[in-house]
């Protein structure tokens, strides 16, 4: 066999362990109890009872769908801090999985109060985003996490050694390299950030940066109308795609 057959045959021979991983990783069955899915603040989908909910987050997914015949990212942020985001997040990249063809990964880019990891009792010690934008030698497998879900994965915010400084990150060319590999990798990849308020800090104008979308959440009678406004002008209105009203905040 000469060199260009040898090629060949490596080229067919990675298409197909490559087909073998993506079956693999669409077949995926949940461990998860309706009882666990509850106590991580996921909605069990699969129970009657919770239909109405479910139905919002696969109707606000399809419009989301409607911008764009691509995979996108698209960043969750509150108005201010207990607005319920980090909810909408988990739950909005929950509904991405509904459909078989799809996956979803989560990254919880809320550096002072992440949350995602005790939320989904992920044991996250392994590090997460903050570890791997510090740390030039650290792969991207490294922080990817299971949750339980099929075809739903966590990246978890980890522990910076800048404190309040770390989210400077969002703006480097390693967060940037990050999201855009993420992306390519999976054509069936749909990325959902999980983003610190909108108001109080310039760190959710950093991430909008880097998203395609962003969706504002407010805590129903929590937020005023004019809180409400002054944290949607800081986002690219050609982005920005609306306002989410969580009761559960």
């Amino acid at each position: 066999m000469n060199d260009s057959n040898l090629a060949a045959a490596a080229i067919v021979s990675a298409a197909r362990d490559a087909e073998r991983r993506d079956v693999v990783r669409k077949s995926e069955t949940t461990s998860l109890t309706p009882r666990q899915m509850a106590e991580r603040s996921i909605i069990p989908y699969a129970d009657g009872a919770n239909r109405p909910l479910v139905d919002s987050f696969r109707t606000l997914r399809t419009q989301l769908l409607a911008i764009s015949n691509e995979n996108f990212i698209t960043l969750v942020v509150p108005v201010t801090k207990g607005s319920g985001a980090s909810f909408v997040a988990r739950n909005l990249a929950l509904s991405m999985t509904f459909d078989p063809t799809k996956t979803a990964l989560l990254v919880d880019c809320d550096f002072r109060h992440p949350s995602q990891h005790s939320s989904l009792k992920v044991d996250a010690s392994r590090g997460g985003l903050a570890n791997y934008l510090e740390n030039q030698h650290s792969e991207v497998e490294e922080m990817l996490y299971g949750t339980g879900i099929p075809r739903l994965t966590l990246i978890p915010a980890g522990r910076s050694a800048y404190g309040d400084l770390a989210s400077e990150q969002f703006s480097s060319f390693r967060m940037r390299l990050l999201m855009d590999s993420l992306r390519s990798s999976f054509a069936d990849r749909y990325i959902f950030l999980d983003g610190p308020p909108a108001l109080g800090s310039p760190d959710a104008r950093m991430l909008a940066d880097l998203a395609d979308v962003v969706i504002l959440v407010a805590g129903y009678g929590r937020n005023t109308a004019a809180d409400i406004a002054i944290a949607a002008g800081n986002f690219d209105p050609r982005k920005f795609a609306g306002v989410v009203f969580n009761e559960n905040a």
